[in-house]
């Protein structure tokens, strides 16, 4: 177990937070689309303002490579955060400087500042000794608070650990806090797992540590073709990854041998092509014709995975099961979050990234236990890897009141 903000003291402390605030934006105006990193972020904010600390927030924003690019900037973020708040905001022009660097000294008790996009600087993600130094200079305490970026060793997540006393904010320890209940040694049965997403080669790890640990194994979305065509099944113009049906193979092996259900669909919604107007069709599994290919899955699957899921106590859903941002092929993952949603007494985790993002337009996150806020960092967790954000942080028992 890692600390957390509430195992150290923050009283007049400049305390340097890592959020966040990767939010999608409007092109040409820069709107904020949703908000929902940023209030996310708000009661790890809100606790270290009310116990007297001056606060001081960095955050990346998109891809601008290293190059300083008014498409990615902070600013209308401050402005929103301001308005969730309904406190002043102070917005810098960059991150680290002799500008940033005295605004950050003149904190007092109750200022929060948030820092100009940190990935304006090539070396954030080069995890610049010199870059985190500067960075870390800001502030007392560090915080991290960016389940999203987790998994990545930059110097906001990684190098500012090493020079200054690291906890975890709130979102982190309720993300680790789901995530660990999930894997668990001895998680609330029947464990059961959904995968979905287009690619195989993302999931492996996920799958064979999963098939140590779940009671079924539900799979769907594009990777499902690669396990249908390694059982022979004619799958048209599915999604196939060819160089994997050797390793698909292998784990419906596994899956027999450690008496895990693996699930594949039975029927699916098939197409021509994406585009609007195309004929959509639905097919029992193994009679998709050449020049179709399949984007979700049928309403016998869909019954069939409901049926497989009823008295689950933990269930784990990464990915979904068909092209769900179209509506016409949303049908699949719809079913399962609305099982989701009415499971008694279970533990629901959504593995960030299009699992989230079905839920919430949905309307059903409130419905789930938890909802991880980082696609990648959750897939990760979930394959058993360290994520160098987390592990830099101190541990409680080895730095208990260190830092009180």
């Amino acid at each position: 177990m890692k600390q957390t903000i509430r195992d150290v003291s923050l009283r007049a402390k400049r305390v340097l937070i890592r959020v966040d605030f990767n939010v999608p934006l409007e092109k040409g105006t820069g709107r904020i689309t949703d908000d929902t990193r940023i209030r996310e972020s708000l009661p790890t904010i809100k606790y270290c303002l009310e116990q007297g600390a001056a606060v001081i927030l960095m955050s990346h924003l998109g891809r601008p490579e290293g190059q300083r690019n008014p498409a990615y900037s902070l600013q209308s973020v401050a402005s929103r955060l301001s308005e969730l708040l309904d406190k002043p905001v102070s917005f810098l022009p960059d991150c680290i400087g002799p500008e940033v660097a005295a605004r950050a000294k003149q904190a007092r008790p109750g200022d929060l500042i948030l820092l100009e996009n940190l990935r304006f600087h090539a070396e954030e993600e080069a995890n610049a000794p010199g870059f985190a130094a500067q960075l870390a200079a800001l502030g007392e305490v560090y915080v991290n608070d960016a389940f999203g970026t987790a998994h990545r060793a930059h110097a906001s997540t990684e190098g500012v650990a090493r020079l200054l006393p690291g906890v975890a904010g709130l979102l982190i320890e309720k993300e680790m806090k789901y995530l660990e209940g999930a894997l668990a040694t001895k998680p609330a049965r029947p464990y059961v797992a959904i995968l979905g997403g287009a690619k195989v080669s993302d999931k492996i790890a996920v799958i064979t540590r999963l098939l140590d640990q779940v009671d079924k194994l539900l799979i769907g979305g594009g990777m499902s073709y690669t396990f249908l065509k390694a059982q022979g099944l004619a799958i048209g113009n599915s999604r196939c990854e060819k160089d994997k049906l050797d390793l698909a193979k292998e784990l419906m092996a596994k899956a027999a041998k450690r008496q895990v259900e693996l699930l594949l669909p039975t029927d699916h919604v098939i197409t021509t092509s994406l585009d609007a107007g195309s004929p959509v069709q639905t097919v029992p599994v193994g009679k998709i014709p050449e020049g179709w290919e399949g984007v979700d899955v049928g309403p016998a699957t869909r019954q069939r995975f409901a049926e497989a899921l009823k008295g689950a106590k933990t269930v784990v859903w990464n990915g979904p099961l068909g092209v769900f941002e179209q509506p016409r092929f949303a049908e699949g993952s719809k079913a399962i979050a609305q099982v989701l949603a009415s499971l008694p007494g279970a533990t629901t985790v959504i593995g960030g990234g299009d699992s989230a993002a079905c839920v919430q337009q949905l309307g059903l996150a409130s419905k789930m236990s938890h909802i991880s806020t980082g696609g990648g960092a959750s897939l990760e967790f979930l394959e058993g890897k360290v994520l160098p954000g987390i592990a830099i942080l101190q541990d409680k028992k080895a730095a208990a009141g260190a830092h009180a």
